[in-house]
């Protein structure tokens, strides 16, 4: 191909030439010489021309009349019929190219409304402008869709039986079992600190009591089912136990050793009573360090109780 092809092919379109009537003499349709002009078939050459960069390819605009006002022909002729040839190829290129001009933008101008039924939003529906039952009719759908990809995908599509990850707040996997091994470590810390404290707060003799309770425990797997009134042991246990209105405690053969469950002696002098009923112990000097509450409370239980009595005696009266 040569130069004057591709520009013909690429830059230049045809151009019809218009009659022109002259006083002087009168010119064919034949006239000489290429009509150079842009492939702008809207008319927007002018704009086009001045926004081009200073770099870019050089065009040549106009049409085809101000071609033919120069006077004076600057063509030379070589070759004769090479040139008329020549000519006419391109010719036919630009007439070619100016008819695919044309007939493209008729087809631009004709064309019909994009149809948009293809695009689809990410949840799968139609976009564009759709009626109420389009876009129910086309969720219902989706929603089959996934429910069957579901259900015939299997347990990897599903994610039934798959083992939950766990992650911490910066997105490491946590390791289930070494957390369940330290929560199970800590908790047994915990309830072995618990039991220690409560255990610390316990006295002598509950621990003795304890003792006994567990030892009586493990000797009732060898005692018979009923005990009945003749069982020493039993008469024994009953005997020992203190009781605040047994009028024959005094008249008992057996009496108590001077010492305390713990082992240690007990104190035999007297002591003011207090809420709890322990006695002091077998080192007090018998001198009352409290705050006085102990006397105030059994002071007011006596006063509540012989107002009961006086108010009980005085209805009998009436």
């Amino acid at each position: 191909m040569s130069l004057a092809d591709y520009l013909a092919k690429n830059y230049l379109t045809a151009d019809s030439k218009p009659e022109k009537k002259s006083k002087k003499r009168k010119r064919t349709d034949a006239a000489h010489g290429l009509i150079i002009a842009d492939d702008d078939p809207l008319g927007w050459s002018s704009t086009t021309a001045a926004k081009e960069e200073d770099d870019g390819p050089v065009t040549v605009g106009g049409n085809s009349a101000e071609f033919r006002k120069a006077k004076s022909n600057k063509w030379q002729t070589i070759g004769g019929a090479s040139i008329s040839t020549d000519e006419a190829a391109a010719d036919a290129i630009l007439a070619s190219v100016a008819a695919e001009s044309s007939a493209r933008a008729l087809a631009e101008d004709d064309a019909p409304a994009i149809d948009d039924s293809d695009l689809k939003n990410e949840s799968g529906i139609q976009a564009g402008l759709q009626s109420g039952v389009q876009v129910a009719a086309q969720i219902k759908r989706a929603k089959d869709m996934e429910r069957r990809r579901f259900t015939e995908g299997g347990a990897e599509e599903s994610g039934k039986g798959q083992e939950t990850i766990y992650r911490d707040a910066s997105g490491r996997i946590i390791n289930l079992a070494m957390k369940r091994a330290e929560a199970r470590k800590k908790a047994e810390e915990e309830a072995a600190k618990a039991a220690a404290e409560l255990e610390a707060q316990k006295g002598d003799v509950q621990r003795v009591q304890l003792a006994k309770r567990r030892e009586e425990l493990a000797e009732a797997k060898f005692l018979p089912v009923a005990r009945y009134a003749d069982d020493e042991d039993l008469n024994d246990e009953l005997k020992e136990r203190d009781r605040w209105n047994d009028p024959a405690a005094q008249f008992l053969s057996k009496k108590k050793q001077g010492k305390s469950v713990t082992g240690k002696p007990l104190y035999t002098g007297p002591a003011m009573p207090n809420r709890y009923g322990i006695r002091p112990g077998y080192r007090w000097d018998g001198v009352d360090r409290g705050n006085g509450f102990e006397k105030e409370y059994f002071a007011a239980q006596n006063k509540r109780k012989n107002l009961k009595d006086l108010d009980y005696a005085w209805q009998m009266d009436e």
